[in-house]
């Protein structure tokens, strides 16, 4: 038996792929394409649209849609598609886009995530796996964020942004640049603050976050240039942190933001 709990009250068209144990409130709409896994649970007033494939034990609160066509004027009805994974926490009047033929057709997120209230993820989106975005945390198109990282509330990303691993976006910021992993940025726009000390602190051995502090001050205060010390760095170093930490340098489109210091300062 499924042991399906769905409200009579609920619209679900023909096709819909329903799991076991799962929770269906009063006068949500699911569209015939869409997936759900076993033990997710919807609350009342949710809509999911479109090619939407949903995993195993999500929660999805009141008054989220997931699924509805991207917002951007170049869409023109193709197949696109939208993929959730395991155990994500996804809050009241949160907003999901699948993704655009020009960025590979699918949004993509990972497991263990939480969207805080008014979230939105635009077209093209990636998500890892354990991030925090807080209430009104707005992600544009083609925007990739890595595991473990957390953005304030209120804070938007422009298009192409890309978010490292256990990388901490402040609150009320506006990013329109890469971050790189184990960093904090914030401000408007946001710049890079230091090292993300409270989120490594978690996981990482302090051997593991002192080489990561000498590192940020190779690339970051040194005043060379950023992606020559990342060359020199990444040649060097034994610790797969410090070369992930390179490599993202190296390989951003972007750019980082953050504020060369004059040889004044340095010396300060």
């Amino acid at each position: 038996m499924s042991n399906n709990k769905i409200s009579p009250h609920a619209i679900i068209e023909d096709g819909a792929k329903i799991g076991k144990d799962v929770e269906i409130g009063a006068f949500c709409f699911i569209s015939k394409d869409v997936i759900i896994g076993d033990g997710t649970k919807i609350a009342q007033n949710s809509c999911i649209y479109g090619k939407t494939t949903i995993g195993k034990n999500n929660t999805i609160f009141s008054h989220s849609v997931i699924g509805s066509i991207p917002q951007d004027l170049k869409y023109d009805g193709e197949e696109v598609e939208l993929i959730i994974g395991d155990n994500n926490k996804i809050r009241e009047f949160t907003l999901f886009n699948p993704g655009t033929k020009g960025g590979g057709g699918k949004t993509i997120i990972g497991n263990h995530n939480l969207f805080m209230g008014y979230v939105h993820l635009g077209h093209d989106v990636i998500i890892g796996n354990h991030c925090i975005l807080a209430n009104a945390a707005t992600l544009a198109g083609h925007v990739e964020v890595g595991d473990y990282a957390v953005i304030g509330g209120m804070t938007p990303i422009h298009q192409f942004v890309h978010i490292g691993d256990y990388a901490m976006i402040g609150g009320a910021s506006a990013l329109a640049q890469d971050v790189p992993p184990f960093c904090m940025a914030e401000g408007n726009r946001a710049t890079l603050r230091g090292l993300n000390l409270t989120g490594l602190r978690r996981s990482l051995d302090r051997e593991d976050i002192n080489e990561l502090k000498s590192a940020y001050r190779d690339l970051f205060e040194s005043g060379k240039p950023l992606k020559e010390s990342a060359s020199e760095l990444i040649e060097i170093t034994q610790n797969h942190y410090v070369n992930d930490l390179c490599d993202f340098v190296l390989k951003t489109k972007r750019g980082i933001p953050f504020e060369r210091r004059s040889d004044a300062q340095r010396k300060k």
